[in-house]
């Protein structure tokens, strides 16, 4: 008896969540800001793979579904980035001592 190729990725994906969520739940806050920067270290990578696919398509028209989800992946990705940045320095402006003035 074979499983179905759309039930078995489908079990994947849906097992991939219940672990996303109790790992990023489980993180003490302390670790919050290290997090931060792997999760823009993997969203970089991201950006790399979607202008491969983006460039992909057949050069005869711009607007193919490879250019298109290609341009979507970058933007999602670099929204990401500059997101977790701007995240990462408020938290590590969390942790400096505040001048007397």
């Amino acid at each position: 008896m074979e499983i179905d190729p759309f039930i078995f990725r489908l079990s994947i994906f849906i097992l991939s969540i219940f672990i996303g969520y109790y790992v990023v739940w489980s993180v003490t806050p302390s670790l919050h800001t290290p997090l931060m920067s792997v999760t823009n270290a993997i969203s970089s990578v991201i950006i790399v793979g979607a202008i491969i696919a983006g460039l992909a398509g057949n050069s005869d028209t711009i607007f193919n579904t490879s250019s298109i989800f290609g341009f979507l992946a970058i933007s999602l990705a670099a929204i990401n980035i500059f997101g977790g940045f701007l995240v990462t320095q408020r938290m590590l402006a969390m942790y400096k001592k505040k001048e007397k003035g």
